[in-house]
């Protein structure tokens, strides 16, 4: 198990629970998870470290949110993301991810600005184009940017949104997504050691915190009407977008 001081094991546990919120309730509530997690290990192994536990928030959000998954659009998404995963792997092997991430970050910005102009001028649906070459591109850049820095929620919030879909739909077509996504994650993390045995062991560990924090967001999305769930999940994009624009400068 991973040795942490007081204040960090306090760090790890909010962190597990909102990974569990963010993966039942508002998708991308947990945006600060990556970056607090850098305070108190090095970058490159909170990314390995935080794995597994969207992998078990993943598995819990898929119990409860299972029967609403559209399958149809989230088998035309995943061999696109597949690829964008092991392209992913071997970019991170030339260039570095903070190197990476304010290009990540440019890109989503751009599709949302897109998505909130199209938008204001009709329904969300027609805001983004629905042909196949854009669930290919953004199948790409999914699987990309999870692998390399965890960063395909807002990807996946565009995506999504474009199709229309309701809050329940939504959340059990990311689950399974992102479950295959992350456990397909795993052995390329591990090559990179981006997981060991004492990080793995420690997020086992975490596992009551991110049921704890599932069930949170299980009730809010149960609270909240359709339009407040969109508005939550496009605010949170864009801001999980920002923040990849200008993470890069405070945890190289």
């Amino acid at each position: 198990m991973l040795d942490f001081t007081l204040l960090g094991w306090i760090t790890v546990i909010i962190c597990a629970m909102m990974v569990g919120f963010s993966k039942t309730g508002i998708s991308g509530a947990g945006i600060l998870v990556v970056p607090v997690l850098a305070l108190i290990m090095p970058a490159k192994h909170s990314t390995g470290f935080l794995l597994p536990l969207l992998c078990m928030a993943d598995i819990i959000a898929i119990l409860y949110w299972r029967r609403h998954a559209d399958w149809p659009r989230l088998l035309r998404l995943m061999p696109w993301a597949t690829v964008g995963v092991v392209a992913g792997y071997f970019i991170l092997k030339i260039v570095t991810k903070e190197q990476l991430m304010p290009i990540i970050g440019v890109l989503i910005l751009l599709f949302i600005g897109v998505t909130i102009w199209n938008s204001a001028r009709g329904d969300i649906k027609n805001s983004m184009p629905t042909t196949w070459w854009f669930g290919a591109l953004m199948g790409l850049l999914a699987g990309s940017t999870s692998m390399m820095a965890n960063a395909a929620g807002p990807v996946m919030a565009i995506y999504l949104l474009a199709m229309g879909m309701d809050k329940k739909e939504f959340i059990g077509t990311t689950a399974f997504f992102f479950w295959i996504m992350n456990l397909t994650k795993i052995p390329f993390s591990w090559n990179l050691d981006l997981i060991t045995k004492e990080s793995f062991i420690t997020d086992l560990a975490m596992l009551p915190c991110i049921i704890i924090g599932g069930i949170l967001g299980i009730i809010l999305v149960h609270r909240i009407n359709q339009a407040i769930f969109n508005k939550l999940i496009m605010a949170l994009a864009a801001i999980s977008a920002f923040s990849l624009c200008v993470r890069s400068l405070f945890f190289s």
